[in-house]
């Protein structure tokens, strides 16, 4: 075995002072939507946001004094960068962190307040792990993996301690992976405690790597992902062990199951996950039967994530609902038309949120004009209802989403 639930414990001892004891909670609206019993683990709630921090305080704090004072390299997207970035200031520990250019840019600030030297480099992460190895031989500096390193895999096990304390009856843990640290870690500590509890994995479907892993090529398709956390090739050789081993079965879910997910998270939870945080909530959604009735751990593993991406797919989400919605309307262009088809749409409940007149590049008679209208509404029923009463008044009206 790579690491034992004493590595646990003792890391769980270890990094006590200096990471928070999460939220563990049932999610009362979210156990009916699901139909099984859904207890959330904040991990958001850590000081950077991640579990991450977990890992990199484990590892960090066993250097030897000669390393500490050397330093420390990472690559990351984002979460382990904060995390060895901040836990190496607060140690007095020099840091240095290779981040590939497509990371999210909260992320790469994040970890630039945190004093590290960041290093933009690579278009994926395996591009940037090749650059940051090449400087740690170079500057003789610590390469702190993010995830296939024992010490690290350790440190994140510390979640499902906390979880099984504060909820021993769990029937299942649904666990985010990426290069597989956090399951790898989870597993061994929980199936330890507990030998028939279920460890669940989750993949975004263009990084289905630790799938592809165990039940066969997928057909990997790469590119870019909401879950940029996850969105990782192929995983460890230390982690793959474990999974391998402890893990009951792997769900590869959709970019649009994700985005539900932070969706859902954000409306009913009033909580900020990133793409790979929700990506367990997502599982449970698109495969309900798979956990029906069942006690369910579920962990948010992060809330880094941009806020021009969270604006975006909150407002997707609500044109999905038919809550925000697009008219194509014929008008006659002539005065008092679009104060008449206005009044309507107001009359009706509708908010309107967007104008758009089209005359120019058209083939319409000259007389004539096309009117788009961004609407918001209560709901998707009130939209047809808008859509009805223009219809009445004689206007040519449709719903429009290109």
């Amino acid at each position: 075995m790579t690491i034992t639930l004493s590595d646990i414990e003792q890391a769980a001892q270890r990094i006590e002072s200096a990471t928070i004891n999460t939220r563990f909670e049932k999610s009362q609206t979210l156990s009916k939507i699901a139909g099984a019993e859904l207890f959330l683990k904040f991990e958001s709630l850590q000081f950077t946001s991640s579990f991450k921090d977990r890992g990199a305080l484990n590892k960090l704090l066993q250097l030897s004094e000669v390393d500490k004072k050397s330093g420390v390299i990472a690559m990351s997207a984002g979460n382990h960068a904060k995390a060895v970035a901040y836990h190496a200031q607060r140690l007095g520990i020099p840091a240095t962190i290779v981040m590939p250019t497509s990371a999210p840019n909260v992320k790469v600030e994040d970890t630039q307040n945190f004093q590290a030297r960041v290093i933009l480099k690579g278009n994926t992460l395996e591009e940037a792990a090749q650059h940051a190895h090449e400087i740690s031989e170079a500057e003789n500096l610590v390469f702190v993996h993010p995830f296939n390193d024992e010490q690290i895999m350790a440190g994140q096990g510390t979640v499902a301690l906390e979880m099984l304390a504060a909820e021993p009856a769990l029937d299942c843990i649904v666990v985010p992976i990426g290069g597989g640290g956090l399951i790898s870690g989870v597993a061994t500590a929980a199936k330890s405690i507990k030998p028939d509890i279920k460890i669940i994995g989750v993949q975004v479907a263009g990084y289905p790597g630790t799938y592809d892993a165990i039940y066969g090529d997928s057909g990997y398709l790469g590119g870019s992902t909401i879950a940029e956390g996850i969105a990782v090739k192929k995983p460890g050789d230390l982690t793959l062990e474990v999974i391998d081993r402890l893990v009951d079965d792997v769900i590869v879910v959709s970019e649009e199951a994700i985005e539900e997910a932070i969706s859902l998270l954000v409306s009913i939870e009033k909580s900020v996950t990133e793409g790979a945080g929700a990506s367990g909530l997502a599982a449970v959604l698109s495969r309900p039967e798979m956990f029906s009735k069942q006690k369910v751990g579920l962990i948010l593993s992060g809330a880094n994530i941009d806020t021009r991406i969270l604006a975006s797919v909150l407002m997707r989400r609500l044109v999905k609902k038919g809550r925000i919605v697009r008219y194509k309307i014929r008008i006659d262009d002539s005065p008092g038309t679009l104060s008449n088809v206005s009044a309507t749409v107001g009359e009706s409940g509708g908010n309107i949120l967007e104008v758009f007149h089209q005359r120019m590049f058209s083939s319409l008679p000259i007389k004539e004009a096309d009117l788009y209208l961004t609407v918001e509404t209560k709901d998707a029923l009130q939209s047809e209802v808008i859509l009805q009463k223009l219809r009445e008044l004689d206007y040519q009206a449709s719903f429009r989403d290109d």
